[in-house]
């Protein structure tokens, strides 16, 4: 597949590492010569400095035969105007956007803009993303990472191991055992900075950072395994009234089960346009590092802190100031991904990284064919796939103990019919299951083979 990504900043060099190491055509087009450089030097792509919606730039990019362009520049206007013209001068068959704007995303999902004068396929909105996944953290707070899968039916979670966890040092084959009624299994462990797909007989050790696929009815029991008490979120704190945070209290607010929350914004005219948008959450206008601020805002009582400014140090500082202040939970919105090894310093329990959760939604968008949900962990060290088997699959009709998976490959869940099974070596793989599979980066591309999904990204 020939595939033009307009934009090399985080996101657009993250979706061309991942399609040009299952060996597609990839060209990268951005304005900023450097960027463009270190696309071409690190990875198998090809580069074009130039403005990606300038239709000369298109063309030498090659968009007359292309199958698919990814607008994901810093533009939202750039990026409307690159699929517009990909559309209009190349009729490039797919063309997939990512727009910030409130307005425009409005406007697009209101179907105020008809296809054919704005043709869009795909809408790829960050803070909607990231939105959603802050959710998703106060929904488990005690977890670092989490995502749903298998239609929030099963849950990928994301924990820290502590010296009070109880199972360290134990074999996993004999957690197995000892918990045969639990439906979870440990796909991934992250120690001293390496993720690996674990064996058997490999035990866990405190500092280590695992993923779990947990049936969503087995969390409460897996946590609790795992060394973790699960507490309700029923005072939360917004630290960045901005398009994230604002998104976060108003589905705190429309959800059935009352959660106060208050929202911390330093720039006025944003802090106005929240308390206008919002009804029942108090809105305060101040910085988010004052003290006299958070206890105003009464931290201490509060379950959580979310920090969600648009600044990165910003937020970890708000976090560790908040915890200072007497809140026992703070989650961080991190951008850098080199910032992330000092949560454990600053004593930071959770953080959402906008990049990874807008890859994710690129990457389910690109992969059509069955694959019906991917998420990618840490700088894109690994995915969580969910699909459906076909019948033509390698993997249909087989034990998974027969499956010659790759050794950074294990499954995590099965659903057959409405079932989800936990599952062991001798669970047979039949056509029509959804199955949930994490893969070491370097695996996908076998794994794909596997299920034989990539041949259908239409």
């Amino acid at each position: 597949m020939k595939v033009i990504i307009c934009g090399a900043g985080q996101v657009g060099w993250q979706i061309a590492r991942h399609l040009s190491s299952e060996k597609n055509d990839v060209t990268v087009v951005d304005n900023n010569p450097e960027l463009v450089s270190r696309a071409t030097e690190s990875l198998d792509v090809q580069g074009i400095t130039g403005f990606a919606s300038y239709p000369d730039v298109l063309d030498r990019a090659g968009a007359r035969d292309a199958d698919m362009i990814i607008a994901a520049t810093h533009s939202d206007e750039v990026n409307m105007v690159t699929c517009q013209v990909a559309h209009s001068a190349f009729s490039v068959p797919r063309k997939i956007a990512r727009l910030r704007s409130q307005s425009y995303l409005t406007a697009i999902y209101s179907d105020l803009y008809r296809r054919d004068h704005m043709p869009i396929d795909v809408v790829i909105s960050p803070e909607k993303e990231v939105a959603e996944a802050a959710l998703q953290r106060l929904a488990d707070p005690a977890a670092f990472d989490t995502e749903n899968f298998l239609s929030g039916q099963v849950q990928l979670l994301g924990i820290q191991l502590e010296e009070d966890c109880p199972v360290l040092n134990t074999p996993l084959r004999q957690l197995t055992e000892l918990f045969s009624t639990l439906r979870a299994v440990v796909v991934g462990v992250r120690r001293e900075g390496n993720l690996f797909s674990p064996d058997p007989g490999d035990q866990l050790f405190d500092g280590d950072q695992v993923y779990v696929c947990a049936h969503r009815e087995d969390v409460p029991r897996t946590m609790e395994i795992f060394g973790k008490t699960q507490s309700k979120q029923e005072r939360v704190v917004i630290i960045g009234g901005g398009n994230v945070g604002l998104a976060v209290a108003q589905a705190l607010e429309a959800r059935t089960v009352r959660i106060r929350a208050k929202v911390i914004e330093k720039s006025r005219t944003i802090a106005e346009r929240a308390a206008n948008a919002l009804e029942r959450t108090i809105v305060l206008h101040g910085d988010g590092l004052s003290a006299d601020l958070l206890n105003e805002a009464n931290i201490s009582r509060a379950d959580a802190v979310l920090c969600v400014t648009d600044d990165d140090k910003t937020n970890l500082l708000a976090a560790v100031r908040a915890k200072a202040e007497g809140c026992p939970m703070a989650i961080a919105l991190i951008n850098d991904p080199t910032l992330v090894p000092l949560m454990d310093a600053l004593d930071v329990d959770a953080y959402i990284n906008p990049r990874a959760t807008t890859v994710s939604s690129i990457l389910r968008h690109i992969r059509h064919g069955r694959v019906r949900q991917i998420y990618s962990l840490g700088d894109a060290e690994a995915e969580v796939i969910e699909a459906q088997v076909l019948s033509t699959s390698p993997i249909s009709g087989q034990r998974i103990r027969d499956i010659n998976f790759p050794e950074g490959v294990l499954v995590g869940a099965i659903q057959k019919g409405k079932k989800i099974v936990r599952p062991e070596g001798g669970t047979r793989v039949e056509e029509g299951d959804i199955i949930v599979i994490f893969a070491l980066a370097a695996d996908v591309p076998e794994v794909e083979r596997l299920l034989q999904v990539s041949v259908d990204f239409f």
